[in-house]
């Protein structure tokens, strides 16, 4: 008997219901180095291994080092952490480098795109990687719109002030309104995307001379920082409201704003495949890298506190006017020279075109709008929950690809015929079915002759599941462990709660997490992990308890990022779910999709080069 195709579209209410349910979780097919494919088509693929730890250290700290510690060292140190800035910093960079090594083995897997949108889409669903590529979206046209909007107070520095910068171009307040519009900061994003559009991009050497200017920069402002504050007395730091004026809740909410300084970091994890040795350099690369931008980092926010009280910084040119209010004009506009450097190599990376001009156009165009009206603190938020929010889903990616990887590969319909001819032996009363939008496939399964196929196993005095069982019982443990960490990140973080509430929310959120990080700690991973994506690349370490770990930091950061800030996601957002269900879902590649079991798919296709990958 072969494979059943019912090609009659879905009925009824419930039945559509249910069909645009299982339309959010239908998933992409991912290449893979073990099976039967063209071994030429592969070696298309394979770049050339020529990347040691050295190299992907430059590559990190060149592509994390910019932005965002030339703008959120005021805004944060004065709303939010107060001294504890470089706590803020400290806790920023111990997430990111939990979410490098997960980004790692996805890029790694699959190779082919270095994207959480992508990756979510092969082990998640459509829906939630619709979602993912939508907040990305926004990450990348509001990251633009922070770095512009960070440019203009610099460049008025340079000119002598914003009383000596030209009216047109200067900052100017609504009347009536707390909204500060910035002109300057969107006829940057105009020239910029101007630029881009002409085809006018940044060169590697050029980023090079940006990167070994901006270290340089900033150990200028450590050492010579240091100096001046052992001569006043660390004046910083001598006050009455203590070394946490907002509380740890205020320096975990920075901790969430300031996570946007670290974003590039997956840069490194993405040239996975180019590694010589991936399994030793590119951990020491991730590592280090980020090591080295969280130290700079927390040191700068060290001296800058020391220099001023938190409460007295700049918000637009801290670390520049923290000089000049000790009376070192010339190290003012040194420091001033390479923070409009670096942004301006930030702003043309945010807006770099990775696609049609069209779409350059377009963001550019929201990006200015974006940079006239929204003031840095709010962007740098808005940013923040794009790539935490992508960076959870890749950790959970990273779990469900070790325990439950895709046990079923989508065929376009066009393959019917072949599908139907492919005979083998079955059960037909344990017959299950998987329906795509508008075909529906019933896989029977192999007849139970494995002896290993069995309820229950003894093993060493106790028991095993059989795969089934082991799957189910894996992914219910990975949806429990992540109920389980936002329970307890949100009860946490939540102050106005009764106490007796605040702390039973966070009991049984503990307790979800707990038991599920036990389960998946004491059942086997699938088997199915070494040939799911490309093998012999980086390993995640520690799974289940890193990623476990990482989801858990993320989806607190996230919770402390503040009602306003979701507020404003959350409209994006709303959009993006109106988007995909009036369009996404029907124009999806997977539309027509026949979904086969995995051990049956090479059966089907080497005759065919039909993929939907």
């Amino acid at each position: 008997m072969g494979f059943m195709v019912d090609t009659q579209n879905e009925g009824g209410g419930g039945d559509h219901s249910w069909g645009f349910l299982r339309n959010l979780v239908r998933r992409k097919q991912v290449d893979s180095s073990s099976n039967g494919t063209s071994s030429q088509t592969h070696h298309h693929h394979q770049l050339a291994k020529a990347l040691t730890f050295p190299h992907l250290i430059a590559i990190g700290v060149g592509s994390t080092i910019g932005a965002g510690v030339y703008i959120l060292v005021g805004t944060v140190a004065r709303e939010h952490s107060g001294p504890a800035l470089a706590f803020s910093f400290l806790i920023a960079g111990i997430s990111a480098a939990l979410s490098a090594f997960c980004y790692a083995e996805l890029s790694s897997r699959f190779p082919s795109a270095g994207s959480a949108y992508h990756y979510s889409y092969i082990c998640i669903g459509e829906g939630v990687a619709w979602l993912i590529g939508w907040a990305l979206i926004l990450e990348y046209t509001i990251g633009g719109s922070t770095v512009a909007r960070g440019i203009s107070p610099n460049l008025a520095m340079i000119f002598g002030g914003e009383d000596c910068f030209p009216t047109i171009l200067a900052r100017h307040q609504i009347p009536g309104l707390d909204i500060v519009v910035d002109p300057c900061a969107a006829v940057l994003v105009f020239i910029v995307t101007g630029l881009l559009c002409t085809g006018v991009k940044e060169s590697t050497f050029a980023q090079g001379i940006v990167t070994t200017a901006n270290v340089f920069v900033m150990l200028f402002v450590i050492i010579a920082g240091s100096y001046l504050c052992f001569k006043t007395g660390w004046v910083g730091y001598e006050l009455p409201t203590g070394y946490f004026p907002y509380g740890v809740d205020g320096m975990l909410t920075g901790s969430a704003t300031v996570f946007f300084s670290y974003i590039g970091f997956d840069s490194v994890a993405s040239m996975a495949e180019e590694v010589k040795n991936p399994q030793r350099d590119l951990p020491l690369g991730i590592g280090l890298s980020l090591l080295l931008c969280c130290l700079l980092y927390m040191m700068v926010s060290v001296v800058i506190v020391g220099l001023v009280p938190y409460y007295a910084m700049d918000p637009d040119t801290p670390i520049s006017s923290a000089f000049a209010s000790h009376g070192i004009q010339w190290a003012a506009y040194l420091i001033t020279l390479g923070a409009v450097m670096a942004l301006c190599s930030a702003l043309m990376g945010s807006i770099l075109p990775q696609v049609p001009v069209n779409g350059t156009i377009t963001t550019g165009l929201c990006a200015a709008v974006l940079a006239f009206f929204m003031d840095v603190s709010q962007l740098a938020g808005m940013v923040s929950v794009g790539t935490l929010v992508a960076f959870t889903m890749v950790a959970v990616s990273v779990l469900i690809v070790r325990y439950v990887p895709p046990d079923e590969v989508p065929l376009p319909s066009s393959l019917q015929e072949r599908i139907c001819s492919v005979p083998f032996q079955c059960d037909e009363k344990n017959s299950s079915s998987h329906v795509g939008t508008s075909i529906r496939l019933k896989q029977p399964l192999l007849c139970q002759t494995d002896a290993s196929i069995v309820e229950k196993q003894e093993a060493q005095g106790g028991w095993v599941p059989n795969k089934e069982n082991r799957r189910k019982l894996a992914g219910w443990s990975i949806m429990v462990t992540c109920i389980g960490n936002f329970l307890l990140s949100y009860a946490a973080s939540s102050f106005r709660f009764p106490g007796v509430l605040r702390y039973s929310v966070c009991g049984v959120g503990g307790l979800f997490l707990l038991v599920g990080l036990i389960v998946l700690s004491c059942i086997d991973q699938d088997d199915a992990r070494h040939s799911f994506g490309h093998s012999g690349a980086f390993i995640c370490p520690f799974v289940p308890l890193l990623p476990i770990v990482c989801i858990l930091i993320n989806m607190y950061l996230l919770v402390n990022l503040g009602a306003s800030t979701w507020a404003r996601v959350s409209v994006w957002l709303f959009i993006g779910v109106l988007v995909y269900i009036f369009y996404g879902r029907r124009n999806s590649s997977l539309v027509n999709a026949v979904y086969v079991p995995t051990a049956h798919a090479e059966e089907i296709r080497p005759t065919s080069r039909h993929s939907l990958a």
